[in-house]
């Protein structure tokens, strides 16, 4: 079963109507921050680490898992934002990440879900104006926005997910 940190931050003012935005910063603990209908901003994360009698798979069939629970309880999600890792410190990092991405594009693709990978640089640059930010720094920088992330993947995904509104997806 898949472990879960929740941390619901309101908006200061909900929209009936606003798209429901997911950001994701993949990995086996999973960092998620997702912009309901009703504005409101929920983040977490999520661990997708195999328990020691669990096949090769098991890890993304939980993963698509959370993601058909988390559509079926947010309602149809409007689009979709992940950290686009381009450079791993690890081979089984980078094993666990590109599993992980297929699976998020896959499943998005059979829901009808548009989906974006945002660079590092921009992400960390948007949230703390330094494109090599490290983690405390995003740590900081959600605090700033008043959120309390758990860690730095909570962090990451609040930090994806405000850039996501804040620019439109990039667009302005």
């Amino acid at each position: 079963m898949a472990h879960v940190s929740l941390t619901p931050t309101p908006m200061s003012a909900p929209f009936p109507g606003v798209p429901v935005v997911l950001a994701l910063d993949l990995g086996t603990t999973t960092g998620w921050a997702l912009q309901a209908s009703d504005g409101l901003i929920t983040s977490g994360t999520v661990s997708f680490r195999p328990s020691r009698y669990d096949g090769g798979g098991m890890r993304y069939l939980r993963f698509r898992g959370w993601l058909d629970q988390l559509a079926h309880d947010a309602g149809a999600i409007t689009a979709i934002h992940f950290e686009e890792v381009r450079r791993h410190v690890g081979t089984d990092a980078a094993h666990v990440y590109g599993g992980l991405l297929a699976t998020l594009t896959s499943w998005a693709e059979t829901a009808g879900v548009a989906y974006q990978g945002v660079p590092v640089g921009t992400i960390k640059r948007h949230a703390t104006g330094k494109g090599n930010a490290n983690k405390d720094a995003m740590m900081a920088a959600a605090r700033a926005r008043g959120f309390s992330p758990a860690d730095d993947n909570e962090a990451d995904a609040i930090a994806i997910l405000l850039w996501a509104l804040e620019t439109r997806g990039g667009v302005q």
